[in-house]
C-alpha cells in the first residue's frame, strides 16, 4: 500500500480485496438495470473512527474498490491520502467513477478504511468497511450518504463514512465542509485511477488525446461561495504517429538520395569511391530506420513513453512522458477559463548519451573540424548555409518542373476553349513560375556546382595541367564559390586509396587557377542551358501574343451580329478552336523539354555538391544527423501535441483564429534543467530540436469524415522544410478564416527559456551558456513581438 500524500495515490493489494467474502456485498440494490451512464464523482469523510492504538487518533486511508453486482470479484479504483492523527478526517482527494468505465446505478462501491501505523512499512490494520451503489447515491437525499462502517467480523460499528456526490458546475449549491484541521478547510480532490474519467462527448482538446486523468479542486472564496478547478491530463497518440511518419520521410529523403548519387554518372575514380562511401553511408542510416520503425509497428497498448525508456534504442524517436494538462477553472458569476500545457521530457538523444555533450556542442566543434576533412576527403568545403542553399535549390526545382508542366497544359487548354483572357491568364501564370525557375538556377552556388560535376568526368584536365603548372599559393581553407573547383580538378583521376590524405598545402588558390577556362565553363552553361528556356518562353509568348492580337482584330471587324454568329460557329467546330491549340502545342512541348534537361542537369550539378558535403561528413556528420532527427522526431511530436490541442481550444474565438493566419503562434518551451552534468547535454541537444522547429509549417484542412482515423495529422516534407496538416471535422472547418481555409501555411515561433530547479542550480546560475541561450531566445521573442504588435 503506498499512501504518499503528496500524489494523492496509491496502489491496493489487489489480493487482500478479492480475498473479501462475497456476502459482504449485496446482491439486490432495488435498482432496475440501465445502460452505461455519465461519470460520478464523490468526496469521502469519517466520523467518529475508533481505534485500539493508544492515543485513539488513527493516521486513515481509504480503498476504494468497484465491482459489477453480476462479476464475482472486486477491482481496486483509487483511494485516498493518508490523514494523520483525526478522528473525523475530511480527505481531499475523492474519486470518480468515469463514464469509460462500466457504470450503471447497480454498480457497487466497497469502501475499505485503514488506520496506518507505519507509511515507510506500508503496515495498516483494518478499521472497518462499507458497501454502497451508485443507484444508492444519486437517489439519497442530497446526494448525500451516511454509511457504518462494519467490522471485520460484520459486529459493532467502527465509525462513519460520508458520501457526498460532486456535480459539476453546481459549486454554489455544494455544502461547506469544514473539518478540525485547519489545513483540511480548502480544495476536495477529484482523481481517477482508471486513467479514464472525462467523458469523451465533451471533451474538447482534440481527437488526438487518450486515457484521460482527471482531479477535481473545490476553493472556498472570500464571500463563501466555491471556485472549482478540474485537471484534465491526456495522454496524446502523436507520441507515436509523428515519429513513424518522420520515420518513413527520412527513408524516403535518403533512398532518393541514395538514387540521385547513383544517377550523377561517370565520375572519375576518387570521386567515385567517395561516391559508394557515401551511398554505404546512407544505406546503413535506412536499415536502422527501417529497423526501429518495424519494432514500433509492433507496439500496441497506451500512447506513451515512459521516461524509464528514455534510452531504449527502439523507442529514441519517441517523446518522453508526453501528456497534456488543462487547467479550467469555473468562478460563480466569473466567464470560465482553461490554461493548457504540454508536458513532455526534454528532447534528447538519451540513447546516444551525453559524454562528449550535445547537439549545441558537438554541431559547433564539427563544423570547425569540417574543413579539415574536406582537405583529407580532398572535397570542397561547403558551409551550413551552402548546403542548406543547395538543398533549398533542389527542393525549389523539384518542385517548380512538375508546376511548370501544369501551367503549360492551363495554357493549352486555355487555346482549345478560344478564349483570349484565360490565355493570358495562363500565359501570365506560366511566365512568372518560370521566371521563378530561371532566377532560381542562377545562383553562385549552382555555378559553382555545374563546373565542379564538370571537372569531375573522367579524362578531365585542366588548362595548368596541360601546361605542366603547379600551384606556388598554398591556402588553409577554400571557398564554396567558383574558385574553389580547383579541387575537383586535382583529385580528378585519382585512385581509390592515392590522394586521400593531402594536406592543406595541396589545396590551390582561385587566383591561380584559369580564368579563362571558368569563364567558358560557366558561360556555355548559361548562354547554352539557362538562356534556352527563356527563349522557348519567349516563343510562347510570342505566339500567345499572335493569336490574342489577331482574334482582337477579327473582333474589330465584325458587326455585333457578325460577332456573335461567329462565336456561335467557332463554339461548334473544333477545327476553328484547334487552330490556336495546334500553333502553341509544339512551342509548349519544346519548352517543358527544355525545362527537363535543364532540371536534370542542375540536379545532378547540385547533388555532387552534396556528395561533397556528404564525403567529407564521414562519419561524425552522418551520426549527428542521426542523433539530429532523433531529437527533432521528440520535438515536433510535442509542437503538433500543443498546436492541436490550441487549435480546438480556440475554434470560438475570433481574435485567436485571425492570429493565427496572420502572425502564427509562439511555441514557448520552457526547461527545468541545469546546466550541470550530463543534463547540460540535454539542454544543448534540445536547444537545436527547437531551433529547427523553425522549418515547421502547418496547415488546417477538411476531414474527409469524423471518424478518428481521419482526424489525425499529417507529415509531408523532407529535413530542409516540413508540413503538419491538421484535419478539421467539416463544421469546425468551415468555422475558419478563409485564409485558412484557402490552405495559408501557419507558421510558429519556438522560443526556449531554461529554469533550473534541482540543487545544481546554483552551478548554473554562474554559467554563460545559461544566460546566452535564454537571452538569445529572449531576443527572437522581442523580435517577433515586435514586428507584428507594434
Amino acid at each position: 500500500m503506498d499512501g504518499a500524500q503528496e500524489t494523492g495515490y496509491c496502489v491496493v493489494d489487489l489480493k487482500e480485496l478479492g480475498s473479501c467474502p462475497r456476502e459482504e456485498l449485496p446482491h439486490d440494490t432495488g435498482v432496475a438495470s440501465f445502460s452505461k451512464m455519465a461519470q460520478v464523482e464523490f468526496s469521502l469523510a469519517c466520523n467518529d473512527l475508533l481505534t485500539s492504538g493508544p492515543d485513539g487518533t488513527p493516521n486513515t486511508v481509504v480503498h476504494v474498490a468497484v465491482a459489477d453486482p453480476h462479476k464475482d470479484r472486486l477491482l481496486s479504483h483509487a483511494c485516498t491520502e493518508i490523514v494523520e492523527a483525526n478522528k473525523d478526517p475530511r480527505f481531499l482527494t475523492g474519486v470518480t467513477l468515469s463514464s469509460n468505465c462500466p457504470t450503471t446505478p447497480e454498480t457497487l462501491v466497497k469502501l475499505t478504511v485503514y488506520d496506518v501505523k507505519d507509511k515507510s512499512q506500508e503496515v495498516g490494520s483494518f478499521l472497518g468497511s462499507a458497501t454502497f451503489s451508485v443507484g444508492d447515491l444519486l437517489r439519497a437525499k442530497d446526494e448525500r450518504l451516511s454509511l457504518s462502517l462494519r467490522s471485520s467480523d460484520g459486529g459493532c460499528a467502527a465509525g462513519t463514512v460520508v458520501v457526498s456526490r460532486l456535480k459539476m458546475g453546481e459549486m454554489e449549491e455544494a455544502e461547506h465542509i469544514t473539518t478540525d484541521v485547519p489545513s483540511q478547510k480548502c480544495p476536495i480532490v477529484c482523481e481517477s485511477a482508471s486513467h479514464s474519467c472525462v467523458d469523451r462527448d465533451h471533451l474538447l482538446t482534440g481527437p488526438v488525446f487518450t486515457n484521460p486523468v482527471c482531479k477535481v479542486y473545490r476553493f472556498q472564496t472570500a464571500d463563501s461561495k466555491w471556485m472549482l478547478v478540474r485537471e484534465q491530463m491526456e495522454e496524446c497518440t502523436l507520441s507515436f504517429s509523428i515519429p513513424k511518419q518522420l520515420l518513413s520521410l527520412y527513408m524516403q529523403e535518403d533512398m532518393s538520395r541514395v538514387q540521385d548519387l547513383k544517377e550523377l554518372g561517370e565520375l572519375s575514380p576518387h570521386w567515385d569511391n567517395l561516391r559508394k562511401e557515401v551511398i554505404t553511408r546512407y544505406s546503413g542510416i535506412i536499415s536502422s530506420y527501417q529497423e526501429t520503425l518495424a519494432e514500433m509497428e509492433k507496439i500496441t497498448g497506451p500512447s506513451f513513453k515512459q521516461s524509464c525508456c528514455k534510452a531504449q534504442k527502439s523507442l529514441e524517436f519517441l517523446p518522453i512522458n508526453l501528456h497534456t494538462q488543462r487547467m479550467r477553472v469555473t468562478c460563480p458569476r466569473k466567464t470560465d477559463a482553461s490554461y493548457d500545457i504540454v508536458t513532455a521530457g526534454a528532447p534528447a538523444a538519451h540513447f546516444q548519451g551525453f559524454k562528449a555533450g550535445g547537439l549545441q556542442r558537438l554541431l559547433g566543434r564539427y563544423e570547425a573540424e569540417k574543413k579539415s576533412f574536406s582537405t583529407a576527403y580532398q572535397c570542397i568545403y561547403y558551409s551550413p548555409e551552402h548546403t542548406a542553399k543547395a538543398q533549398e535549390v533542389l527542393s525549389s526545382v523539384s518542385l517548380l518542373q512538375p508546376l511548370i508542366g501544369t501551367l503549360a497544359d492551363q495554357l493549352l487548354h486555355a487555346a482549345h476553349e478560344h478564349s483570349s483572357p484565360s490565355l493570358r491568364e495562363a500565359l501570365k501564370n506560366l511566365s512568372d513560375k518560370t521566371e521563378q525557375f530561371v532566377h532560381t538556377l542562377k545562383d553562385e552556388l549552382v555555378k559553382c556546382a555545374l563546373l565542379a560535376l564538370h571537372t569531375a568526368q573522367p579524362g578531365y584536365v585542366s588548362k595548368n595541367q596541360k601546361s605542366g603548372e603547379r600551384d606556388p599559393s598554398p591556402v588553409r581553407t577554400a571557398s564554396p564559390l567558383p574558385p574553389a573547383v580547383d579541387e575537383a580538378t586535382l583529385c580528378n583521376n585519382v585512385g581509390s586509396t592515392q590522394g586521400l590524405r593531402r594536406g592543406d598545402d595541396s589545396i590551390p588558390h582561385h587566383k591561380e587557377y584559369d580564368e579563362e577556362e571558368w569563364c567558358v565553363i560557366v558561360g556555355f552553361f548559361q548562354d547554352r542551358i539557362w538562356a534556352s528556356v527563356a527563349k522557348r518562353l519567349n516563343c510562347v509568348i510570342a505566339m500567345v501574343d499572335q493569336l490574342a492580337d489577331q482574334d482582337e482584330r477579327s473582333k474589330q471587324e465584325c458587326s455585333g451580329e457578325q460577332q456573335q454568329l461567329a462565336d456561335v460557329i467557332t463554339s461548334h467546330n473544333p477545327d476553328a478552336a484547334s487552330d490556336w491549340r495546334e500553333q502553341l502545342c509544339p512551342l509548349v512541348a519544346r519548352l517543358k523539354e527544355c525545362v527537363a534537361q535543364v532540371v536534370d542537369k542542375a540536379k545532378r550539378a547540385v547533388t555532387f555538391v552534396l556528395l561533397q558535403e556528404a564525403a567529407c561528413s564521414i562519419p561524425q556528420g552522418f551520426l549527428l544527423q542521426q542523433r539530429r532527427d532523433v531529437v527533432f522526431s521528440q520535438a515536433l511530436a510535442v509542437l503538433a501535441c500543443g498546436f492541436v490541442m490550441r487549435v480546438y481550444a480556440g475554434m470560438q474565438d475570433k481574435g485567436f483564429l485571425r492570429q493565427l493566419h496572420l502572425v502564427g503562434l509562439v511555441a514557448q518551451f520552457e526547461s527545468l534543467l541545469s546546466t550541470y552534468s550530463e543534463e547540460i547535454g540535454m539542454l544543448e541537444d534540445m536547444e537545436v530540436g527547437v531551433a529547427d522547429l523553425r522549418r515547421v509549417v502547418f496547415k488546417v484542412t477538411q476531414a474527409r469524415t469524423d471518424h478518428l482515423s481521419d482526424l489525425q495529422p499529417v507529415v509531408r516534407g523532407r529535413r530542409d522544410h516540413f508540413t503538419v496538416e491538421v484535419p478539421l471535422p467539416g463544421p469546425a472547418f468551415q468555422n475558419m478564416p478563409e485564409e485558412i481555409k484557402e490552405g495559408r501555411p501557419l507558421r510558429v515561433f519556438p522560443v526556449l527559456f531554461n529554469v533550473g530547479i534541482n540543487e545544481q542550480q546554483t552551478i548554473a546560475e554562474r554559467s554563460a551558456y545559461f544566460n546566452t541561450l535564454n537571452f538569445s531566445h529572449f531576443l527572437i521573442f522581442s523580435f517577433w513581438q515586435g514586428r507584428h504588435f507594434f
